[in-house]
């Protein structure tokens, strides 16, 4: 009698475990793809793109500038007098530490600015994911990158980049 309860018992939460299983609705997106591809994701890094290269030009530019003054300066080290030499590569050495730390900076803020842009995108994009679940019955979203194999049918990424598209088509970062 003992076994036979906890033959049904063991069946029971077998039944009941599996049955709630095949309930679950589990589907991956490319967190990736959503955040490059899409209209908002794709404008902030072009602008942030044009950002750095704009500063990369002037930072070259300048940087030539310094190499030819350094040049200058190596030329002349024996028409200058000692002092009058060292003086001028003092100024020339304040130059290159100005310059190395405006460019850190630049660099730096273009940093910041990309993490702000990544959350911003991320903080408008929980929202529409969460309706997304809402509406479709989803029980677990997986992000592409932690999914070893999985059945294109079960990729939402497409759909939630449309999504996005319509109700962000522009991110402001200025």
């Amino acid at each position: 009698m003992k076994y036979i309860v906890r033959f049904f018992v063991i069946t029971f939460l077998l039944i009941t475990s599996t049955y709630a299983f095949a309930e679950q609705n589990i589907v991956f997106m490319d967190m990736k793809q959503i955040l490059n591809t899409s209209k908002a994701g794709k404008g902030a890094q072009d602008y942030l793109k044009k950002i750095f290269s704009d500063g990369q030009k002037k930072f070259t530019d300048l940087e030539s500038d310094l190499k030819k003054e350094e040049n200058d300066l190596l030329a002349k080290k024996n028409i200058l007098s000692k002092e009058e030499y060292k003086k001028n590569s003092d100024k020339l050495r304040e130059k290159v530490i100005k310059y190395q730390k405006d460019r850190r900076e630049s660099l730096d803020e273009i940093a910041q600015k990309r993490a702000k842009a990544r959350t911003d995108l991320i903080k408008k994009l929980n929202p529409i994911v969460e309706k997304y679940i809402k509406e479709n019955n989803i029980t677990m979203i997986f992000d592409k990158k932690n999914i070893v194999a999985g059945s294109n049918d079960l990729d939402i990424t497409s759909k939630i980049i449309e999504i996005l598209n319509k109700e962000l088509p522009v991110l402001k970062l200025k």
